[in-house]
């Protein structure tokens, strides 16, 4: 099943930590979208909210979210073939559940703090890889790892703060399917399409 988004220009939304703060635009005919499990209220509500707590100018611009796709530019006449690719995706997976668990960090190797995945690993784990197959297959300058980022290229003792207030943080809720982005000229991710698990 794939839902179409209403039009809104409430809260910035998307997925990814880049290119949101990019000056230059994408070349005409091109796009920049993303692939990302939404995290429902109120839990995504409240980490936008501590992440913007944190000075995170990413806050407003980006929703809490577990990337499958990172920021990625694709011609707009392979759009279909993409929704085809991610209507397919959908129609054979199942809701699972993810459980969020205290906070983790990747640093020194990237600025970022974030909450980690005690359950749900696996399914974010599998839908990633089929995410990243067909159209849209790509390299990732780094390993797979779902998680849920709460402050990015802040300074050290910001990000140590996030670490700390984020420690005790526990959510549960199922991933009901996925999300497609796109990056708008504002510096804003919003989601154009659902796609629901039917498997």
């Amino acid at each position: 099943m794939v839902a179409d988004r209403p039009p809104h220009d409430a809260a910035a939304e998307g997925p990814g930590e880049a290119p949101s703060a990019r000056a230059d635009r994408p070349a005409p005919g091109v796009r920049a979208i993303g692939v990302a499990i939404p995290i429902p209220d109120p839990h995504g509500a409240l980490l936008q909210a501590k992440r913007a707590s944190f000075g995170d100018p990413l806050a407003t611009a980006i929703p809490t979210h577990i990337t499958l796709l990172p920021p990625t530019e694709v011609h707009e006449s392979s759009l279909d073939v993409i929704e085809d690719h991610l209507r397919e995706i959908a129609r054979t997976e199942e809701p699972f559940q993810i459980k969020l668990r205290g906070s983790g960090t990747f640093r020194p190797v990237s600025p970022v703090v974030f909450v980690a995945l005690a359950e749900g690993i696996g399914g974010c784990e599998r839908v990633q890889a089929r995410v990243l197959s067909g159209p849209l297959a790509r390299p990732l300058p780094f390993p797979y790892h779902p998680h849920v980022t709460i402050a990015h290229h802040l300074p050290d003792d910001v990000m140590d703060k996030a670490f700390k207030e984020l420690a005790g943080y526990s959510a549960d809720f199922d991933a009901w399917g996925f999300s497609l982005y796109e990056h708008g000229l504002d510096g804003v991710w919003r989601p154009q399409r659902d796609f629901v698990f039917t498997g």
